[in-house]
């Protein structure tokens, strides 16, 4: 699934990671300060531009070349380490430049953040009747929103179709790989699903959790400071009173509740999802067999086959009940838990309508990232059945053990019947 598409995958991704912290570090414990040193100072989070020019500031320009330097060590590193690999123009330089796209996007959802406060205000101030506002105020800003939305649009459109393009390459090399050993893997299963169903499920399902998982961390990179600044307005917490940086704390704690509500909830579900596609896939081997053979698919077998789909999804159905509660009520309580917590800070008036939709819209970029896998689950539980299904191919190819399931399918196929069925 991988090593087809990435040089040496294991050792690639883990140093990636590694690169990544490296660079983080090396941005927050000399690379900005040097900046600064250099002219590209920071400007205050209350001074930062509503508009496009915010892409100009010289701290964003230093940062988009600390990015670029850093994108060309690596890749071009693991360029020249992997000379003869034939997809490491795609797999290298392509993976670096959604990495970067996805942080460019984020960026674009800071500037619409500051773009709520003036807004806002403005909005309380012409709903309260305070003199000066005039309906010009309100079409100005509104242009300015349109330019960054324009823009906004633009980077996702380009984005879509290029992530798409590097997503059908990767299950370009998956198939190629797949059919080159074709002979290892044709007694396999449902191998010819495998390679062409559970491949192009795969590509497809890894391409929204991949760009989720990296907008996550990218918008934890970007919004934590904004999130640490905006917590000194709030002046005190329900049941708990004064908190320092407040609202990465209650973000924290919220997340890492639904997380392990999901978690604990959903445990059972990919080894259900993967059954699932066992027992339609043999139900669906038989009537293609049917087709060609007047022996096939006869109505005791048909009606034992169907059974197993019946059963299978019954239970599917009970477990998905409980997880949904569960789903649902972290969903429903996150719509109000900020504004709970805010609470004694707009009874206290604090803050104005602006701020309060700056520290929401903060929060929920801090707090769906973290809730990555709260968001992710039931995708995710989809990709493991699919992973579970290809790890059959794996070990066919590498001569090892097949996973149980496949092995009892073997013997069920000569004739060995187990006491379980």
């Amino acid at each position: 699934m991988f090593h087809s598409f990435f040089p040496q995958p294991k050792t690639f991704f883990t140093s990636l990671v590694v690169w990544t912290l490296i660079s983080i570090a090396g941005w927050y414990l000399f690379a900005a300060s040097l900046g600064a040193s250099l002219g590209y100072a920071p400007v205050p989070e209350e001074q930062q531009p509503i508009d496009l020019s915010f892409f100009l500031l010289p701290e964003n320009v230093w940062f988009y070349g600390y990015f670029l330097l850093s994108a060309v060590i690596f890749c071009g590193a693991w360029h020249l380490k992997a000379l003869n690999h034939p997809w490491k123009i795609w797999s290298i330089w392509g993976s670096a430049l959604i990495i970067f796209v996805t942080y460019f996007g984020v960026q674009i959802s800071v500037v619409i953040n500051n773009w709520r406060r003036p807004f806002g205000d403005l909005l309380q101030n012409a709903l309260s009747k305070q003199p000066g506002i005039s309906v010009d105020n309100f079409y100005s800003l509104m242009w300015v929103f349109c330019q960054i939305a324009f823009l906004s649009m633009f980077v996702s459109i380009m984005t879509d179709f290029f992530t798409s393009h590097y997503i059908f390459r990767w299950r370009t090399a998956m198939n190629n790989f797949y059919m080159s050993k074709w002979e290892k893997l044709r007694h396999i299963e449902g191998a010819s699903q495998r390679v062409q169903e559970d491949t192009m499920r795969f590509s497809s399902t890894l391409e929204g959790l991949g760009i989720s998982l990296i907008n996550s961390v990218m918008t934890l990179v970007v919004f934590l400071p904004i999130l640490l600044a905006l917590s000194h307005y709030v002046t005190e917490l329900p049941f708990i009173g004064p908190v320092a940086n407040s609202l990465f704390w209650l973000a924290l704690f919220w997340s890492a509740f639904g997380t392990l509500l999901l978690a604990v909830a959903g445990v059972k579900l990919p080894g259900l999802n993967f059954r699932n596609q066992r027992v339609e896939a043999a139900y669906r081997k038989e009537l293609v067999y049917g087709e060609d053979h007047a022996e096939r698919a006869e109505p005791l077998t048909v009606r034992e086959l169907f059974g197993n789909v019946r059963r299978n999804y019954y239970r599917m159905y009970f477990h998905y009940m409980y997880f949904n509660v569960a789903r649902y009520f972290y969903i429903q309580a996150d719509a109000l838990f900020v504004v709970f917590m805010l609470v004694p800070t707009i009874v206290a008036g604090t803050i104005t309508y602006g701020i309060f939709q700056q520290i929401s819209t903060a929060f929920g970029q801090v707090s769906n990232s973290f809730q990555y896998l709260v968001n992710s689950w039931t995708t995710i539980i989809e990709l493991l059945s699919i992973h579970k299904r290809l790890k059959a191919f794996e070990a066919a190819i590498d001569d090892e053990p097949l996973p149980e399931i496949d092995q009892r399918y073997l013997e069920r196929e000569t004739g060995v019947v187990h006491a379980d069925g």
